[in-house]
């Protein structure tokens, strides 16, 4: 006997084995026990979900031997069950709609609907993909399916119902089958790998069942892939290798040398994976997963990965979305990218030229040895080399200055004017600015300055603190470090600017509102001045 594939050894025969599909389950279940049986149904989902599957078991259920009316749970040993579950009943009859779409073949099918079935109670179409029809067929279907024979039943199934006329849904009762969750489909796979007595390791299963991305099908097949390539055993190597995936360690690797800055730490870890050959895609479709359980994670407070929630603490909100709307970006445009790999090289770029702590980096190290790294990039590091990058600390390199015990001379803050001025002149980022400018000055103690605000309102990422304790430590030529205390915001250097702005914008409007050669032009052309166009001039 040949072999039978997975997925069609496994397609469930009852709605008992039906997996992730509860809500439509139980509708036709209830349907089914009330005898108000639907003349037309519409089974709408993704891919591998169960749409034909389900009208095949709802035919075995109108049409099973065992009773003298519909059941819930057919026999599964009656003729009509089994001719059913073969696809030779003579009373169902499964179109399929992107090779019949023409008027002619739909008229020649709705001549048939006269006839009573020759053995079932029932005759019923099944027509699957049902959105490849014309608007002529449709047209057609319309009279038949609004008043329909009392024996005969329409089951559409379709991966887009947004393509199905209007005026045919209303005619259907709808379904929507869901997308399988990770946790039962992953369930499913291990009721099949114990049934079939194939040996595995934890994570394999795992694996094949976030490839399939909801499908039950998909899941099956990538099964029968996995246990071939593995020789009749599963292994988490052989299936990574398989679907091209890469290790968690290693995205978060990459990721967390983007968030500090790190181009070179990044690009070695990039080259590490690309000695795996993996598909470009699919990393960057793994980039952008892990970005979203970080992003996730700073507002839930729920992962139970070290790596997303330490990332998730110590990264700044705002960058976080940014950097995962480069990586969608990139991933939109990846099919027209001539060159994949180069496609995820720029995403990796983009995110790093976007990273203010870059700068940072940069400014920490020679003209010369920046040069020299940048060339670098450009080619595949030796693994000498790479050895070496992985022991490059993964913080924010600071400058290399001797602390000082006493408070320097050369510059003091003794009052929040200071503080504003001195905060005025200080080059940052646009992250630094928008959090420490909310702040007031309280005081400075020898290498410490005291900054008071609403805590809660500017939870301050560890990057953003990092970057600014190096940059007034330049700024004092001594090492210096930010303490913030919970207090009442006076007026931080954001308000005192916008404050001045806001005078600086009414004297604007004064001067040119009070010009005698501004009104006397107004007065003899009968112009007006639009209120927005006046600038202050700085």
């Amino acid at each position: 006997m040949s072999y039978e594939v997975l997925a069609r050894k496994y397609r469930p025969s009852n709605f008992e084995e039906v997996v992730g599909q509860p809500h439509i389950i139980q509708a036709i279940i209830n349907s089914i026990a009330s005898n108000k049986i639907h003349q037309a149904y519409i089974f709408s989902g993704t891919r591998g979900v169960g749409k034909t599957t389900l009208a095949r078991i709802l035919s075995k259920c109108l049409n099973c031997l065992s009773s003298d009316k519909p059941v819930t749970k057919p026999c599964d040993s009656c003729t009509v069950c089994d001719e059913i579950k073969n696809g030779r009943h003579l009373d169902f009859l499964e179109i399929d709609a992107a090779s019949k779409t023409g008027v002619d073949d739909m008229r020649e099918l709705l001549d048939t609907v006269q006839y009573k079935p020759s053995s079932g109670r029932y005759k019923i179409y099944l027509i699957d993909e049902v959105h490849m029809l014309s608007t002529s067929s449709f047209n057609a279907l319309l009279k038949t399916l609004e008043e329909p024979p009392s024996h005969v039943i329409f089951i559409f199934a379709t991966t887009d119902p947004e393509k199905i006329p209007k005026t045919v849904q209303s005619r259907c009762l709808q379904l929507n089958l869901k997308t399988i969750n990770r946790d039962n489909l992953e369930a499913h796979l291990q009721n099949v790998i114990n049934s079939e007595k194939i040996k595995h390791d934890k994570n394999s299963l795992a694996l094949i069942s976030d490839s399939a991305q909801g499908s039950v099908r998909d899941a099956l097949t990538l099964l029968d892939q996995s246990i071939a390539h593995g020789n009749g055993a599963l292994n988490e190597a052989d299936v990574k290798a398989l679907l091209g995936t890469i290790d968690d360690s290693l995205v978060s690797e990459l990721i967390g040398a983007v968030v500090n800055g790190e181009a070179e730490k990044a690009f070695n870890i990039f080259y590490k994976i690309e000695e795996l050959t993996p598909e470009y895609e699919n990393v960057l479709k793994h980039i952008i997963s892990f970005i979203h359980k970080v992003s996730l994670e700073q507002v839930l407070k729920s992962s139970n990965k070290e790596p997303i929630r330490n990332m998730a603490q110590s990264v700044d909100k705002e960058f976080i979305q940014l950097i995962y709307e480069i990586a969608v970006n990139s991933y939109s445009k990846f099919s027209i990218h001539p060159n994949p790999k180069e496609a995820l090289e720029i995403c990796i770029l983009r995110m790093l030229a976007f990273n203010p702590l870059a700068s940072i980096h940069d400014k920490t190290k020679s003209p010369n040895e920046t040069l020299s790294e940048k060339k670098n990039l450009t080619q595949p590091v030796s693994s000498s080399n790479k050895t070496e990058s992985f022991e490059i600390k993964q913080n924010i390199i600071e400058p290399e200055v001797k602390p000082s015990s006493a408070q320097p001379q050369s510059l003091k803050i003794l009052s929040n004017q200071d503080w504003i001025a001195f905060f005025r002149e200080l080059k940052m980022s646009v992250f630094v600015k928008n959090y420490y400018g909310n702040f007031t000055f309280l005081k400075m103690k020898n290498n410490e300055i005291y900054l008071g605000g609403d805590l809660e309102k500017n939870d301050i990422p560890l990057n953003v603190k990092k970057e600014f304790e190096n940059i007034c430590t330049e700024a004092f030529k001594a090492k210096i470090v930010i303490k913030l205390e919970q207090s009442i915001t006076t007026e931080g250097p954001l308000q005192h600017e916008e404050k001045e702005n806001k005078i600086k914008q009414e004297k604007a409007e004064d001067n040119i509102k009070n010009n005698d050669a501004i009104k006397n032009f107004m007065t003899k052309f009968d112009a007006t001045i639009k209120e927005k166009s006046i600038k202050p001039i700085n």
